[in-house]
């Protein structure tokens, strides 16, 4: 085995003195288990320590590998520019590592780079790696918007290109946990902050990686985390392989949670495969919910499926029941892939015959047209769950106060330019934040008059 441990840490500039100018002594905990975990690094002596940090470069739907030979940084930002970095990266590993994403249909690789200099989630772990071994290479790696599978199986792909490459390496997953535990922290307090700070604990300090796909894009979102994914891709490296656990600290006293732990290799273990156990769990899970789908999601379905492998649109069937093929209606088709969006495209009132024809145009266009995502695969089809929408009449409303984001849907205008978003959606609790998502829909700035119109909706899941 070539991975010779890891290391889950934190990243707060405060902790390096020169910063917090005192203020670590706050977090005097945190930094006596980082020193530790940095021992165990030098301990193990690597070649090359793989860092994942989400504050480098970060793209929806790629993970960015940084190229080159070298790169520098210091914390000027932090008005300590005198602590400075300078690193040769593994060029050899990145390139194994992208090779080998191309190959598995996985995005990942050197391209689109935006700041070649080293970010702080980055330069916070090496100043403590740093003072205990510095005769390694580095190779950066940044998060992205795709699902927590694809992250697992990019740390599934790092495995497998340092074994080929017989490189000893360190995982290093840089993450603060939630970033509202206190109300005079940083992002003030939400109940979900100390809920995911004792969830990724006990799943990172007992090294049950499964767990890691327990924890939903909107809790994550809520509790206003910014490691999970470094975590994620940092449990895919340790795949099939028994790991030692040795859960050092957890500080919250800055209204951010702080947490260290350090993996040792144990063997392998074939009982560790989380990647393909939470696949077939997701697969189960889907053919439940798929066995439990209406006559509408049903429709939705089979018009995208049948698209998608024959080119052509579905004919309108003839079993429908006259509740979709005799009134007319706008509706939604929404697309979820791993519980994250993967399309949505609707019309706000009716363009065609029947709700039945609206499904079967909308359920296309949700999957090969919205502009946010690139057009859905055949190889994706049996992954996606399906909502579809029927609307209500629009009316139009005096102010604010007549919206419940849980009941109505909202419309604004203004001219030409129509915003709609539907109710009841996670993550968007206030009329308020409807609007405000309208607007941005619509192009049309928070300071631009509008006319509200709110609508019901029948979901169809």
């Amino acid at each position: 085995m070539y991975i010779k441990g890891a290391i889950m840490v934190p990243h707060p500039p405060m902790i390096i003195p020169d910063i917090g100018r005192g203020q670590e002594q706050s977090i005097e905990e945190t930094i006596r288990a980082y020193e530790e975990a940095a021992s165990k690094v030098a301990e193990w002596k690597p070649q090359t320590i793989v860092l994942i940090s989400p504050h480098a470069t970060m793209y929806a739907d790629y993970f960015h590998i940084s190229p080159g030979r070298k790169a520098t940084g210091n914390f000027r930002q932090f008005s300590a520019p005198q602590v400075s970095f300078a690193v040769d990266y593994d060029e050899e590993l990145v390139g194994a590592i992208s090779d080998l994403c191309q190959a598995r249909d996985l995005m990942a690789g050197t391209l689109g780079e935006r700041e070649p200099k080293l970010d702080h989630g980055t330069m916070v772990p090496l100043y403590f790696i740093n003072q205990k071994y510095q005769d390694y290479q580095l190779v950066r790696i940044g998060l992205s918007g795709l699902s927590l599978t694809e992250h697992y199986r990019l740390g599934q792909l790092i495995k497998e290109a340092v074994e080929g490459l017989k490189r000893k390496v360190v995982m290093v997953g840089s993450g603060d946990l939630s970033h509202c535990l206190k109300p005079d922290g940083p992002y003030g307090y939400k109940p979900e902050g100390p809920v995911y700070d004792e969830r990724i604990m006990e799943t990172m300090g007992t090294g049950d990686f499964l767990r890691l796909f327990d924890f939903s894009e909107e809790f994550r979102s809520s509790a206003g985390e910014c490691g999970h994914g470094s975590f994620t891709i940092l449990a895919g490296a340790l795949d099939q392989r028994a790991v030692t656990v040795k859960r050092l600290s957890y500080q919250d006293v800055t209204g951010v949670g702080y947490g260290i732990c350090v993996y040792e290799m144990a063997g392998e273990d074939d009982g560790r495969d989380f990647g393909a156990q939470h696949k077939r769990q997701e697969a189960a899970r889907l053919q439940k919910r798929k066995a439990e789908e209406d006559e509408y999601v049903k429709l939705a379905r089979a018009s995208l499926e049948h698209y998608v492998k024959n080119g052509m649109p579905l004919d309108l069937p003839e079993t429908l029941s006259q509740d979709l093929t005799s009134r007319r209606a706008g509706t939604f088709v929404s697309l979820k892939k791993e519980g994250r969006l993967r399309g949505c495209i609707g019309t706000i009132g009716p363009v065609r015959d029947s709700v039945a024809e609206e499904i079967l145009a909308n359920a296309i266009s949700a999957g090969t047209e919205d502009p946010r995502f690139s057009p859905v695969s055949a190889g994706e089809l049996d992954e996606l769950e399906y909502s579809v929408d029927v609307l209500g009449q629009p009316e139009p409303v005096d102010s604010e106060a007549q919206l419940d984001a849980k009941r109505y849907g909202v419309i604004v205008v203004n001219g030409d330019r129509r915003g709609l978003l539907l109710p009841n959606l996670e993550g968007v609790d206030t009329p308020a934040q409807q609007i405000d998502i309208a607007r941005q829909k619509a192009g049309i700035g928070p300071e631009e008059p509008v006319d509200l119109q709110r609508f019901e909706v029948v979901r169809h899941r």
